[in-house]
């Protein structure tokens, strides 16, 4: 990595770090909770891996509607702008970039408050978040198949048995508005139940004009959130926990045009939509020995992807005209998921009172049909129909031995075995079946109440699959799992009183028979066939650096930030066009970067600045093309005061243009040369949002 890269307003934004420092008195920092993991209420300190916790302040700080905004505060992590909101995203530079057509086979997990939105990460709206977890590398032990990268774990707001209520509202630029409710308290007259309600809408017109339709609202966002939850105490003993949950997500999505600009041509306007609903229940009942944690949930989703092939209308293809490619892909995905723990506590501690024990078992049942329509010029150029199964099943173990006083062991262990049945209209009719193995052996030691070093060596696993498109050869058709040995060391610390926070880890990951994701174009004069599969490279390594920090200068001052360096590389990878041995994989930057400072006033007046970015990197496997480098600044100034709170922000205020996805393929006529096409990122965005609590 080459710090010479970074802009100059990097470097007067940290010597604004230095002369920000007061002498006066600060606050002292905690560990922040990790709810991912399989014990609850355990400390960043206590995890022997890289993670990163957004919590409540944070979110509210620096982002304003969606996951998307505070993605850049995570060192490490990217995103495929495939969709109208990120659904695919790339840990340590391992994650899908896309998914056209059935048979999901992530990288990435994302749970939302115990429910599997997996490759379905549109739903992640903020309002009302406790925190987002990001646990980078392997979750062999904990989650299996879908986490060989790693696992992004949002949590809602708990209820409370004191009365509260939130009320939350947003005006921007680009037709944007906002407007959420919260509310909880006790159910009843007693302490033995509590609830909690959030409502939210968000609509904004987008960054986009379409001047065939001569309007700014083509790639409009219009999202709706309502969640319910109850917390009950049955007895003494018994605890349940009940969430439910609908998103409605019904956007635009015209981001598309020969030019790369923000101005398109579509005459058949994309759409984005996804109706979510879910719910889960998680019982857990203290017995003598240990706890007995049953976590239930469904999903049910709904989704609907139509673009214009074409990306343009007759009088913009002129004389090439009729020139019309439209696909639409109806997707209906429903996941079931049960799981059990036992989870001992400490005075039932195993050989000679040393160790702590947890057992697991987990089953899933994914099922997901697909119905994609392709045309040309008016007429049906492909119809599509598939069934998807897939039934996981899982046992786990994890002992954490303490050694000494200030030093734990932990051997964790995973079998999973992973079935799946696939059918389709073109006469495909598969049902592989995969057992896999993953788990973790980590050692921490407590140098002092402040510090803690770990090492850790993991292995993770994703189930292999095949390729659906009847224009692939019999031998593109199918792929193998792939595994992932991860080699981690780290170090988190709690410095100067309790008013620094340091977490430094480093990590070397060698990826065996790796999953990678192409493309080809059958027909050169035809976009449609422009088609993505699957194949197993022989090896890759990943390997980097992740840094983030939290310095509390005074009461008034905060410094915070993150750097994640990254390598991740093909070691043996040829296809029959290239050699793409040393090459970086795709979405993987050499660097990402978040460095920011807040300020408070004793009087109520805020103030923070959030400068992120990454450095370039390539869009695909298949190609050489490369996103530029970008570095983004957001602002947010306002006052807050004990009951109301009043902000005004700008987003990318220096209007940095930057990629978010890319195609390189042959789209126009008349000799349909191989092109660049890119989605562009979110331009400059202003607005200003208030918040009232009573």
């Amino acid at each position: 990595m080459n710090f010479k890269s970074y802009p100059t307003a990097t470097w007067l934004l940290l010597a604004g770090f230095t002369v920000a420092a007061q002498a006066n008195e600060t606050e002292q920092l905690t560990d922040l909770t990790v709810t991912a993991d399989l014990r609850d209420d355990t400390t960043i300190r206590e995890i022997a891996s890289s993670v990163s916790v957004l919590d409540e302040d944070t979110l509210s700080e620096a982002g304003v509607q969606h996951f998307q905004d505070v993605l850049g505060l995570v060192p490490n992590l990217n995103w495929a702008g495939s969709t109208s909101r990120p659904r695919y995203f790339q840990i340590r530079g391992i994650g899908e970039r896309s998914q056209y057509e059935g048979a999901p086979n992530p990288s990435v997990g994302f749970i939302i408050d115990d429910m599997d939105f997996t490759a379905i990460g549109g739903a992640a709206t903020l309002f009302d978040l406790q925190q987002i977890e990001v646990l980078r590398g392997p979750q062999g032990t904990r989650y299996g198949a879908n986490a060989l990268a790693g696992l992004i774990h949002i949590r809602s707001q708990a209820p409370e048995y004191n009365q509260a209520y939130h009320l939350e509202t947003t005006l921007a630029d680009q037709g944007t508005y906002a407007a959420g409710f919260s509310a909880t308290g006790a159910l009843g007259d007693g302490d033995k139940a509590a609830y909690r309600f959030a409502i939210h809408q968000f609509q904004s017109d987008g960054f986009r004009f379409n001047d065939f339709f001569n309007r700014d609202d083509t790639d409009q966002k219009d999202e709706f959130m309502t969640r319910g939850k109850i917390n009950w105490q049955l007895t003494d003993h018994w605890t349940a926990d009940l969430t439910l949950l609908l998103v409605d997500i019904n956007n635009g999505f015209d981001v598309w045009n020969p030019e790369n600009t923000f101005t398109t041509h579509s005459d058949d306007l994309g759409i984005d939509n996804q109706r979510s609903t879910g719910f889960s229940i998680r019982n857990t009942v203290e017995a003598t020995a240990f706890d007995f944690i049953s976590i239930s949930s469904y999903t049910d989703a709904d989704i609907q992807y139509f673009f214009d092939g074409d990306w343009g209308n007759d009088a913009y293809w002129g004389e090439f005209a009729p020139y019309d490619f439209t696909s639409n892909n109806d997707r209906e995905r429903n996941h079931l998921t049960q799981e059990f723990r036992l989870v001992s506590h400490t005075d039932a501690r195993i050989f000679n009172d040393s160790t702590d024990w947890l057992v697991g078992f987990y089953a899933a049942q994914l099922d997901e049909d697909n119905v994609i329509n392709d045309f040309f010029n008016d007429e049906v150029y492909r119809d599509f129909y598939s069934s998807f199964e897939a039934t996981n099943l899982a046992l786990f173990a994890q002992l954490d031995s303490h050694l000494t006083a200030n030093t734990k062991l932990t051997t964790g262990l995973r079998f999973e075995q992973r079935k799946s049945d696939y059918t389709d209209n073109g006469g495909l009719d598969l049902s592989p079946e995969d057992d896999m193995w993953g788990g973790q052996l980590s050692l921490q030691h407590q140098m002092n109440p402040g510090q803690t070093v770990y090492a850790t060596l993991s292995r993770g696993y994703k189930a292999g699959g095949f390729n659906l498109s009847p224009s692939l050869p019999e031998s593109r058709r199918a792929y193998d799992p792939e595994y992932l040995l991860n080699y981690e060391i780290g170090l988190k610390s709690l410095l100067l009183d309790n008013s620094l926070s340091l977490n430094i880890s480093a990590f070397y990951s060698e990826r065996t028979d790796m999953q990678v994701s192409t493309s080809v174009q059958e027909d050169p004069t035809d976009p449609l066939t422009f088609v993505f599969f699957t194949g197993n490279a022989a090896e890759g390594t990943n390997q980097g650096i992740e840094i983030d920090w939290l310095y509390q200068l005074s009461r008034n001052w905060s410094m915070f930030g993150s750097i994640g360096l990254l390598d991740a590389t093909f070691d043996d990878y040829v296809t029959v066009d290239d050699d793409f041995n040393g090459r970086q994989q795709a979405h993987a930057p050499d660097y990402t970067y978040h460095l920011g400072l807040s300020y408070l006033s004793d009087q109520g007046w805020f103030a923070r600045a959030d400068l992120n970015g990454s450095d370039g990197f390539y869009f695909s496997d298949s190609h050489d093309q490369q996103a530029q480098k970008r570095d983004i600044l957001n602002l947010k100034v306002g006052y807050q005061s004990d009951h109301w709170s009043v902000y005004a922000w700008g987003r990318n205020v220096l209007d940095e243009s930057y990629a978010v996805r890319g195609f390189y393929f042959g789209l126009e006529p008349p000799d349909y040369a191989d092109t660049l096409y890119q989605h562009l990122g979110d331009p400059q965005h202003f607005g200003i949002t208030a918040l009232f609590d009573f």
